[in-house]
């Protein structure tokens, strides 16, 4: 963890082991993971967004859970994720190959950001940033 000098007045409870400050860049910096992968369905065919000199393709990937209640009746919860693609070869296709309802696996990385609405309100929002889109195809095709 790398604190600031007021941080570490403020948050004196921290251990000496854990409450470092660094007047520079640190010695070492530590590896992170931010690894997604969903396996689902598309929710509606893949838009393009952005300009023509920074296009993107979106679109979105429904996961789901089931679970059982004590009566025993099965429910299912499903989530809906945000999928962006930067990639110039890999949001070709997309545009060109994905499909409303179609399976897919997306693997990423997790961002969060802000964005405005239609009514100039800042709204939190979560997206995957896509590294890799595979098509599946459905067993009905």
């Amino acid at each position: 963890m790398f604190l600031r000098p007021t941080a570490t007045r403020l948050l004196s409870n921290i251990p000496s082991c854990l409450a470092r400050t660094y007047s520079s860049a640190p010695d070492r910096i530590e590896k992170t993971v931010n690894t997604v992968t969903l396996l689902g369905r598309v929710g509606a065919d893949p838009q393009k967004r952005g300009s023509e000199a920074h296009p993107v393709v979106t679109f979105s990937v429904a996961t789901h859970s089931n679970y059982r209640y004590d009566s025993g009746d099965w429910m299912q919860k499903t989530d809906w994720h945000r999928v962006v693609v930067f990639k110039p070869a890999l949001r070709d296709a997309v545009m060109n190959y994905l499909r409303k309802g179609q399976r897919t696996m997306v693997t990423g990385k997790i961002t969060y950001g802000e964005i405005t609405d239609q009514e100039g309100k800042q709204r939190p929002t979560t997206s995957v940033i896509a590294d890799d889109v595979i098509f599946l195809q459905n067993q009905s095709q």
